[in-house]
């Protein structure tokens, strides 16, 4: 795994070994990154359930002004802290090692507000609470939006949430999910 372009780019990334994550291949980075490109400059990246951190550190190689990672898993933290290091954006980044909860808690609590929010949960997870904690703690901007990396056969239900799909992007095995706070009467 890669840095695809900016300024760290063809910087080789380290990924945890093991089943717990499924890093974000490069082809399928590459089209999310084609899509929200033009969102990208001076823009405030929050990346939960970070894994390696790549998909944040793609968005500062980009542009984005910051990123802060959220990981629970111990081997996950220390790969994003030496990704961080190789693409020198230690200064720029923030590395919460905590379930995604607390840090969306702490980070509202802080007064943070991030204008693209990606999240990417073990498969098997209840992402309508995710979301719901996303949207109760008040870290997404006024025009920012969530995308979700799901398994492919997963349909999301947002009602009574506050939040809407706008689009869904679909690859072979997965799908991103775009989201945004702005619900449809």
């Amino acid at each position: 795994m890669r840095v695809i372009a900016g300024s760290a780019r063809r910087i080789n990334l380290v990924t945890p070994s093991g089943p717990h994550t499924r890093p974000t291949t490069d082809r399928i980075k590459e089209t999310l990154f084609n899509i929200i490109q033009g969102d990208i400059p001076d823009s405030r990246f929050l990346d939960l359930f970070a894994g390696s951190g790549g998909v944040g550190i793609e968005a500062v190689s980009r542009g984005a002004k910051e990123a802060v990672f959220v990981d629970t898993d111990a081997q996950a933290l220390r790969c994003i802290r030496e990704n961080l290091h190789r693409t020198r954006f230690d200064s720029c980044c923030e590395v919460y090692g905590t379930d995604a909860k607390r840090a969306l808690t702490k980070l509202s609590a802080a007064g943070r507000r991030f204008d693209i929010i990606f999240v990417d949960p073990p498969y098997a997870s209840d992402y309508e609470d995710i979301l719901n904690a996303v949207k109760n703690a008040g870290v997404l901007a006024p025009d920012g939006y969530i995308i979700v990396e799901t398994d492919i056969r997963r349909s999301l239900d947002l009602s009574g949430t506050g939040l809407q799909i706008d689009r869904v992007k679909e690859y072979k095995t997965n799908k991103h999910i775009f989201i945004s706070g702005n619900e449809v009467p």
